[in-house]
């Protein structure tokens, strides 16, 4: 289909769906563990072993979506994401040996890494200015699933099994299957094979790689504020059920913000937003470690999801803008290396944790926005005429 025959708002529309199935990727697992642990009798290392699926798929998915996509089609990519979420979840439902339900979760994960990044890249593809602006509104919807699943299945749960649940929500993705193959997509880069050699000479580049390690540590930060941030409010004697509402303050914080840079990023210029941004993340995390009080600990935790939520689609719109030749690619590249920095500050968390308590959460937390701040500066220094 030629490329002026799309609509833009179809586009979105497909775009913010494939967001919203990521979102409920990256929280069901987490919801439905206590179920698969008793169903399938696993113990900790096994469920451990299988929570490491998910984010394995996840970081295959984001490597390969932007080649796949610069050779053949959006289209075909997304629906190939939904597909692989939709097999997933319903091996999920019918898996009766722990072989089965591995390979289900990490088909989960993998169709997950390819819709984030696909629908990153698409939103990107169809803006022709405010790429920021647009992929902030973007990320909206993934805060939408990743906040209205526990709610879901916490209201379902009394009546149906967790099954049941996942089997409707399963078959559900064939909506938006249908709707995806029934619109029209901006053309690809259409390459004749996988543009391998010419991702190789991207990661190369050092504006790439400096935009990469910014989200490095972004995804460092909001992997280990997801993850650790319950654990570590218990160190200060917050009871259980008020840190899982703190942690959501935290989803919450993001998704509101982005609704609101919606706005913003069409004014100001995204880098200093994201600056500004940053700053405020920084005061959060002064918050959550000196706070005395369960106002300041809640208001820093608000902080840090308020300033880490421009992190994203700043960076991505910049992607999106400078890299038009392969821009699944250039994707791929960043969100990957994303995702490995997501990955490297749980491990280390945890390791580091082990001898000294989650009490160094803050630490942690504060080091990674004050390194994104550095490289952030390094980046408009070096690059000023390209980012402004």
């Amino acid at each position: 289909m030629p490329n002026n025959r799309y609509r833009k708002r179809y586009v979105f529309t497909a775009a913010a769906i494939g967001m919203l199935l990521f979102g409920i990727v990256m929280i069901s697992l987490g919801s439905i563990l206590p179920d698969i642990t008793s169903k399938f009798q696993l113990d900790e290392a096994k469920a451990g072993f299988l929570l490491t699926l998910l984010p394995t798929g996840i970081l295959l998915g984001s490597l390969v979506f932007g080649p796949l996509v610069d050779w053949l089609s959006y289209k075909r990519i997304l629906i190939a994401g939904s597909l692989a979420t939709l097999v997933g979840i319903e091996g999920i439902v019918t898996s009766e040996t722990s072989v089965f339900l591995h390979l289900s979760v990490f088909c989960i994960g993998l169709g997950g890494g390819i819709l984030n990044g696909i629908t990153n890249s698409l939103v990107s593809e169809i803006s022709e200015e405010d790429h920021s602006a647009n992929l902030s509104l973007l990320g909206v919807f993934f805060g939408v699933g990743a906040l209205g699943t526990p709610v879901v299945l916490g209201l379902l749960n009394s009546v149906y099994s967790f099954e049941t649940i996942f089997s409707v929500l399963g078959a559900l993705i064939v909506l938006p299957v249908l709707y995806f193959s029934m619109i029209s997509f901006p053309k690809s880069v259409g390459t004749m094979r996988l543009p391998i050699s010419a991702g190789l000479k991207m990661v190369k580049d050092p504006l790439i790689l400096l935009f990469g390690f910014i989200l490095f540590f972004q995804s460092g930060m909001e992997g280990l504020t997801n993850n650790w941030i319950t654990t570590y409010l218990e160190t200060v004697n917050i009871e259980g059920s008020t840190a899982l509402f703190i942690l959501s303050s935290f989803v919450g914080a993001i998704t509101i913000t982005r609704v609101v840079l919606g706005k913003v990023l069409r004014i100001f210029k995204p880098l200093k937003v994201m600056v500004l941004g940053y700053l405020i993340a920084f005061v959060g995390g002064l918050c959550l470690l000196y706070g005395g009080s369960h106002f300041l600990i809640v208001a820093g935790v608000v902080g840090l999801g308020v300033g880490m939520a421009s992190g994203f689609p700043v960076v991505l719109g910049y992607i999106g803008q400078l890299y038009t030749h392969l821009p699944g690619t250039a994707f791929s590249i960043v969100i990957t290396i994303a995702l490995i920095g997501n990955v490297f500050a749980n491990y280390l968390m945890g390791q580091v944790s082990h001898y000294y308590g989650t009490q160094v959460l803050p630490y942690f937390i504060l080091s990674s926005i004050l390194a994104a701040l550095l490289l952030l500066y390094f980046t408009n220094n070096k690059y000023n005429t390209k980012i402004n």
